[in-house]
């Protein structure tokens, strides 16, 4: 099974693609699709325009794509929104099922830390996927969305022990 993972950005959009076979994982591809402009409406063209390409090149099976979340700023939020829309539109109109994770769930999953910060994810997928070298911060995030959908789907997710709770409760 071939996996897509998707990082949505109204300026940087990161991809990363790997392959599960049984128990093993392996490194496809990664990069970011570098959005210009002004114009909302032309950002968005391409990001649909670069995610549907690297459907195209990479025929994945299955696409898996950050949540959305609410930062400070809700036009920054907003923005990021519609460029979610339009890659999981993108993913859509080739048939691929889409999963949502979200930002947390995707680091506990790679990291064992929902709080992890960029670089520790960074040096989490390169070690997983025995990569030579760290990739770009967004490509990064998306091979993690990638990686947590493959342990999600696989049922490889753990549970891991809550902090700050002394309930003793068990939360993925």
């Amino acid at each position: 099974m071939r996996i897509l993972g998707i990082d949505p950005g109204s300026r940087i959009t990161g991809y990363g693609v790997i392959d599960i076979q049984g128990v093993r994982i392996t490194y496809v591809a990664s990069g970011c699709i570098r959005i210009s402009g002004e114009q909302l409406a032309d950002r968005l063209q391409q990001v649909y325009a670069g995610v549907s390409e690297v459907i195209e090149r990479y025929r994945p099976d299955q696409m898996a794509i950050e949540q959305v979340f609410m930062a400070r700023n809700a036009d920054s939020a907003l923005k990021l929104g519609q460029a979610r829309g339009v890659a999981i539109v993108a993913g859509a109109n080739q048939a691929l099922p889409v999963s949502e994770y979200a930002a947390r769930r995707v680091k506990q999953s790679v990291v064992g830390n929902g709080g992890a910060d960029k670089s520790q994810v960074q040096h989490m997928v390169a070690h997983l996927l025995k990569l030579p070298g760290l990739p770009q911060a967004d490509a990064a995030d998306a091979l993690a969305i990638a990686l947590c959908h493959a342990h999600t789907s696989s049922g490889q997710s753990q549970p891991v022990r809550t902090r700050g709770r002394s309930s003793g409760r068990w939360r993925l």
